[in-house]
């Protein structure tokens, strides 16, 4: 049961966003996150961390280093790197799993299927009984420090703003570093994070196949076990006396909380179809989900379970993410479960639309190829959406693209 005092906020924020008066009373006391595809700082960290960060976060692994047996990439670079590194990409992972007589189970080694492996005998396939199958794209990491920042409270007041049809699905998931400590998960297509430390573990794990203390066990191939081709002890990234939580996971999480948000396209946001477009967005239920402004917690304010004081700079922030970083069933469910239980089976997070300029694939799995085909392509929840889309004059959805074009 929640406590008395976090259901006292969540009935704070609620009264706030439902009244323009004391939105605009918030909006006044925060300030604009710094936006920009420009590798700078946004006052987390120096410059010169910032840079030193990024080298980390672009470097390659090896097989001395730990890389695989079974992996996808040789740096975190290589799916979060356009326009700027930090950025989203082309790139895709594949997931599988089963469903037979209405119950869902992941094939022996998980659902991720690792596309490649430092041994061709350790390669992992899709099987036969996998008949749930799908591809999740690469997400944007650029500005997550400020979305890590965002209070619970601020997430479960927005949820109960929702119409009823549209509410949103939150959950709650472990905080690696913070041991019994749970948190409203905010990370991945699937929301199966809720900090940047349990997120960079889990990545560097499955992503790369580097064992850390947050994430200290190997993942085999197909259910598979690895050891006979695994020659770095476990965990490949050590704790040191700085780094408890091994020195890349945590270089991994610094960049990523020192960077700025993806910024708009000012041109294109200033011009009259641009503006219109906003407007039809808003009216036709667009906004219900993906939120154009969201404020993060204050400065000083103490998050996953107490390994994390956010800081001047990222705390008492305006960002402006178009997303409420809830999970909903909008017809294009992957079909794979993870941490939020068969429930969510069908659902996914509302993808930040910041930064969508810089996407030519879009959806959970990349398949719509323009901005109309992703509109149309929504269903469930956003049914209702969708169809008044459908509706629209051609000049409206025009305006409509012209505005997604800018963001």
């Amino acid at each position: 049961m929640p406590s008395k005092s976090r259901v006292a906020r969540g009935l704070l924020w609620l009264l706030v966003l439902s009244s323009p008066i004391l939105l605009a009373a918030v909006a006044q006391v925060a300030t604009e996150a710094p936006a920009g595809f420009d590798d700078q700082t946004n006052g987390l960290i120096s410059q010169t961390q910032l840079d030193l960060d990024r080298e980390v976060f672009e470097g390659r692994e090896g097989i001395a280093d730990g890389l695989g047996p079974v992996y996808n990439a040789q740096a975190c670079a290589e799916c979060h790197q356009s326009p700027v590194t930090g950025s989203g990409s082309q790139i895709t992972e594949l997931r599988v799993g089963r469903y037979i007589g209405g119950v869902y189970s992941d094939p022996p080694g998980g659902s991720l299927i690792n596309d490649r492996a430092i041994d061709a005998r350790l390669q992992e396939r899709a099987a036969g009984e996998d008949n749930v199958r799908t591809f999740r794209t690469s997400l944007n990491t650029l500005g997550d420090g400020f979305v890590e920042a965002i209070a619970d409270g601020t997430l479960e007041s927005i949820r109960a703003s929702q119409p009823q049809q549209v509410r949103g699905t939150i959950i709650r998931v472990p905080v690696l570093e913070a041991p019994g400590v749970t948190r409203v998960a905010r990370f991945g297509w699937k929301n199966q994070h809720a900090s940047l430390l349990s997120f960079s573990a889990d990545a560097y794990l499955n992503e790369m196949g580097i064992t850390s203390p947050l994430q200290p066990t190997e993942n085999t191939s197909s259910g598979v076990l690895v050891a006979e081709w695994d020659a770095v002890p476990d965990p490949e990234e050590p704790a040191t006396a700085d780094e408890p939580f091994g020195e890349d996971v945590e270089i991994f999480a610094r960049f990523m909380r020192a960077t700025k948000v993806p910024p708009r396209d000012a041109e294109l946001a200033s011009k009259p179809e641009a503006i219109a477009g906003r407007n039809v967005f808003a009216s036709i239920g667009c906004a219900s989900c993906h939120r154009p402004d969201v404020v993060t917690a204050p400065a000083g304010t103490s998050i996953n379970g107490g390994t994390f004081v956010i800081p001047p700079a990222l705390g008492d922030k305006v960002i402006h993410p178009y997303s409420d970083f809830l999970l909903h069933d909008v017809g294009t469910g992957d079909g794979i479960v993870q941490n939020g239980g068969p429930q969510t089976r069908n659902q996914l997070r509302t993808p930040p639309l910041w930064g969508l300029r810089t996407r030519d694939r879009l959806m959970h799995d990349g398949l719509a190829l323009t901005r109309n085909d992703a509109i149309v392509r929504h269903g469930g929840q956003a049914a209702g959406a969708a169809n008044r889309y459908r509706m629209l004059p051609l000049n409206q959805k025009n305006q409509l693209v012209a505005f997604l074009n800018s963001l």
